[in-house]
């Protein structure tokens, strides 16, 4: 079987079975970590905080976790402030000049904005993890225990979360180097996979014994999962090519140019950035409330409506900005000026196009015209596990349905997929696919 030889060929090359191996015990060591207590806390004091992240924002917080958030675990903040630290540093590279400067730089720029974004993600957290620990005591105090008092608790406690966080970062950046995949990536993808199991076991007792339409309504389930992954990995790998003509020049006795080749424009070149800075929007409501601790206050009343993921008002508000952010990512990422002056100055030129300020203004809308479609297509792909959920189907399966967490799922796989295939055509094996390449999402073929 093509399968079985494809796999013989991956254990075959020495450094690829190294790097997933290392991955592979990487991720390992995360999910030991994230079943950890912190210090004092009682394990089975914690149904409060389970039953909190059942439902709501609080559960996609558990889910980017794998679960970490819900165990009061020393990880349990994950990889989302770096993340978030990440989303200011991009924003902060559009508006102030010292950090365009920065990019501009090559690797060196790099390295100071992954510093930079560090001690960010420091800061984030440290201001982060107290919040936490406040929720988790009115959590605790809800089911009768209590957490340990005192500033050495919350001192010591903060410090732990900080530094749990900063050492899944850290795994993540070892995965990147040594392992296979992009490792902050592929440890956001584990934890989100690690609740498939147990949501696709569910739902399908549920169906099974309540009466709610049975096996076939499970299997009818699980056919629009598929049709639902399907879109995505169109939409993750949907392009849109222009083709482009270079001109023939003579270099002594040799000719050079004259073949023409085509510019992949994504559909969706904004990839899954425009949900993450929704959600994040979206979470704000939820630190205004602290979190949900007391349900009587002013901001819970104002803001409540803005936490019901399953909402018109969140939903609605959700689906606005992801095309917002999509246009605005779009924006600041494809630059046609660029684009065309790169074209005239390699003297290649699109067909029937001027080159310059005509083929600038072609490229911007060409992409305008994908744009949009791409943008609406994104915005129902988030707002699919609410549908899913209006269906019948429980929470817990209906977040696999589209959001955040299946474009990561779809992207992660698709770039790992990617660098195997690549390790194994470096050494003249075939690929993991029969014809053609997996495309990931770069949009370009390897």
């Amino acid at each position: 079987m093509r399968a079985v030889d494809t796999i013989k060929n991956i254990w075959k090359i020495e450094d690829l079975r190294n790097r997933i191996i290392l991955t592979f015990v990487l991720i390992v060591v995360y999910r030991f970590l994230s079943v950890i207590t912190l210090p004092g806390i009682d394990p089975s004091a914690l149904t409060g905080l389970k039953a909190q992240t059942s439902g709501g924002l609080m559960s996609l917080l558990d889910m980017f976790s794998g679960g970490a958030f819900s165990n009061a675990s020393i990880v349990a903040l994950g990889i989302m402030p770096y993340i978030s630290a990440s989303i200011v540093i991009q924003l902060l590279a559009i508006a102030v000049p010292y950090f365009q400067k920065l990019q501009r730089e090559g690797e060196s720029g790099r390295r100071k904005i992954n510093q930079y974004t560090r001690y960010l993600t420091i800061a984030i957290l440290i201001m982060q993890a107290p919040t936490y620990l406040i929720n988790l005591s009115v959590q605790m105090r809800q089911v009768g225990t209590a957490m340990p008092i005192g500033a050495w608790f919350t001192i010591s406690s903060t410090f732990i979360l900080a530094a749990g966080s900063m050492f899944v970062l850290w795994l993540g950046e070892r995965i990147t180097d040594k392992g296979i995949g992009n490792g902050v990536s592929f440890i956001i993808m584990v934890g989100i996979i690690a609740r498939l199991p147990q949501a696709l076991f569910q739902e399908f007792i549920s169906r099974i014994t309540e009466a709610t339409g049975g096996l076939v309504m499970f299997l009818l389930e699980i056919i629009l999962l598929l049709a639902v992954i399907a879109g995505a990995i169109l939409l993750v790998q949907g392009t849109r090519r222009i083709p482009v003509q270079y001109a023939k020049q003579m270099v002594g006795n040799k000719q050079y140019g004259g073949a023409r080749q085509y510019i992949p424009l994504k559909v969706n070149a904004a990839n899954v950035m425009p949900i993450i800075f929704a959600q994040a929007i979206m979470f704000i409501p939820v630190s205004l409330m602290g979190f949900g601790s007391n349900p009587d206050s002013w901001a819970m009343k104002i803001f409540a409506p803005l936490t019901d993921i399953h909402g018109f008002w969140y939903n609605f508000i959700d689906v606005v900005l992801i095309i917002m952010f999509t246009w605005f990512y779009t924006a600041i990422t494809i630059n046609p000026k660029q684009m065309a002056e790169d074209l005239k100055r390699n003297n290649g030129f699109i067909p029937g196009i001027k080159p310059g300020k005509k083929t600038a203004e072609y490229i911007d809308e060409i992409m305008s015209r994908i744009t949009l479609p791409g943008s609406i297509f994104l915005a129902a792909v988030a707002v699919m596990p609410t549908l899913a959920n209006t269906l019948g189907i429980q929470q817990g399966f209906a977040a696999f349905f589209g959001g955040t967490s299946l474009l990561i799922l779809v992207g992660v796989v698709l770039d790992t997929l990617q660098q195997v295939e690549s390790h194994l055509l470096m050494r003249h094996y075939d690929g993991l696919l029969k014809s053609g390449r997996i495309k990931g999402r770069s949009g370009q073929m390897y």
